[in-house]
């Protein structure tokens, strides 16, 4: 979780502990249909930190698969480079060779 999402989290159960408050107070000295509302309300900022902390899972998870799916596209890269020839054959996009390529291809002039 990150900062922003904890900070979130801490002020839903700040305001869901000040609801409970007031419910409490309220079945003491208000109408007891008062006191059932605000319980009720209590309960919403819960929800919310519950739905925070999922989101956080789904957001680590998804993080975690981006990085999976990009460890066999890095091999890729890497064995083609570990196969390439020389600059000039990468620059002249495998058409030439380095004078020193072992792999040179002698041109012919037949066309």
């Amino acid at each position: 979780m990150n900062r922003s999402a904890g900070l979130l989290c801490a002020l839903y159960l700040a305001t869901s502990t000040g609801l409970a408050w007031t419910a409490v107070r309220e079945l003491r000295h208000g109408p007891v249909w008062a006191a059932c509302l605000f319980a009720a309300a209590s309960l919403v900022p819960v929800i919310a930190v519950v739905r925070e902390s999922v989101l956080g899972d789904h957001r680590r998870a998804l993080a975690e698969r981006e990085l999976r799916a990009a460890g066999p596209a890095d091999d890729v890269v890497r064995a083609e480079l570990d196969t390439a020839c020389c600059e000039r054959w990468w620059t002249s996009c495998g058409t030439d060779h380095d004078s020193t390529c072992p792999r040179r291809v002698p041109r012919s002039s037949a066309a």
